[in-house]
């Protein structure tokens, strides 16, 4: 181990030298908060994101649909598609090949059971803005919604937990409807939860977001501790397979085009341009201009903060794939959840440096002196 007083001992070059390599490790270090995007747009330019800028509706019991990509493998049957989880690693989802600029969408489905196992359908931006519905397989009768502005994430308290009965064995229709104004979470046609803009904290989604649905394992043992107990586990992969199935989704783009663009680096919803469209072109009835919803979640749900970051724990972040913790990723060709790299960091307290520092600065001050 190295201590201050060795550092003091040193002959002024070779102190220089340590010095440098300490703080060249202390800022290597990796962040623990880290979300990814393929390109921000608030950072950088980036490529247009194609338009839906149109209504579909999906039949997966039917079969693939060319408006998704497929990562990992899920499978198709009479009931619709399955994202099955049987072994760590696994997170199969679709993603949909095309983006909304506000909207709506519905997407009936059953969740995955299973201790750690965490079931997800999230709209996602480029600049990392989130819209979530999240089911635990250790609870089968809620859900949880939730909500990041540009990948931030300092604080926990933008989560709230609705009651759903038997989120696993029956299917069940969930429903995000997202304007310049407000998000609305529904299931079964039931409002369970209103978010005014005005409420965010600055942080209301409002760029275009891509469709991401499937289902992974928070529960793994090789995953942080924190990971495994917000999600509920451990996992035992023994008591699998563990299958989330959706049958249809209906989606509707409030906007029209063929692409979205970033007309700025803000990552204000008026920035956005549409090629060949209008934002908000194509806006759905009266949702707008409507009274606010009223929330309609039966009386003894839990509309209530879902989790807080256990204290000392790795903090989580959303990547490539929702609720993933920082720096995991999936491959996209397997499908499979690859961790971060495992070299070692070593963890070196900045007020230490700043000591060292302090004494190379009043050691070479002396010298001048002298």
């Amino acid at each position: 181990m190295l201590f201050l007083r060795d550092i003091l001992a040193m002959s002024a070059p070779l102190r220089l030298a340590t010095l440098a390599t300490i703080t060249g490790i202390l800022l290597a270090r990796p962040s623990t908060a880290q979300t990814y995007t393929s390109c921000n747009p608030t950072q950088q330019q980036c490529p247009s994101n194609p338009a839906l800028g149109r209504s579909i509706s999906v039949d997966f019991t039917a079969g693939a649909s060319k408006e998704f990509t497929a990562e990992g493998n899920p499978t198709y049957g009479s009931d619709g598609v399955s994202f099955t989880v049987s072994a760590g690693g696994d997170a199969p989802q679709l993603h949909s090949n095309w983006y909304i600029m506000f909207g709506k969408y519905e997407i009936t489905m059953k969740a995955a059971p299973g201790a750690g196992i965490v079931s997800s359908s999230v709209l996602q931006s480029d600049d990392l803005d989130e819209i979530d519905w999240e089911w635990l397989g250790a609870q089968n009768d809620e859900v949880q919604t939730n909500y990041f502005g540009k990948g931030q994430t300092t604080t926990y308290d933008r989560a709230t937990v609705v009651d759903a009965d038997n989120t696993q064995g029956d299917f069940h229709t969930y429903t995000v409807e997202w304007t310049e104004e407000q998000i609305v979470w529904q299931v079964d046609g039931q409002t369970s939860r209103v978010l005014k803009a005005s409420d965010a904290n600055g942080q209301f989604p409002q760029t275009p977001c891509q469709i991401r649905f499937g289902s992974w394992s928070g529960g793994d043992s090789s995953n942080p501790q924190g990971t495994v107990s917000w999600s509920q586990g451990p996992t035992d992969y023994s008591d699998g397979p563990f299958s989330m199935v959706v049958s249809k989704i209906s989606v509707v783009d409030y906007s029209t085009g063929s692409s979205y663009a970033y007309g700025d680096r803000s990552g204000s919803w008026d920035s956005i341009m549409s090629d060949g469209g209008r934002v908000n072109g194509n806006v759905g009835g009266t949702v707008v201009d409507s009274p606010d919803p009223t929330v309609t979640t039966a009386p003894g749900s839990s509309i209530a903060p879902a989790w807080q970051q256990p204290s000392g724990s790795m903090t989580l972040t959303y990547t490539n794939y929702p609720g993933l913790p920082s720096g995991w990723s999936v491959n996209p060709t397997t499908g499979k959840v690859v961790p971060p790299s495992a070299a070692p960091v070593i963890d070196i307290p900045i007020r230490f440096v700043c000591v060292v520092a302090a004494s190379l600065a009043g050691s070479s001050l002396l010298g001048f002196w002298l």
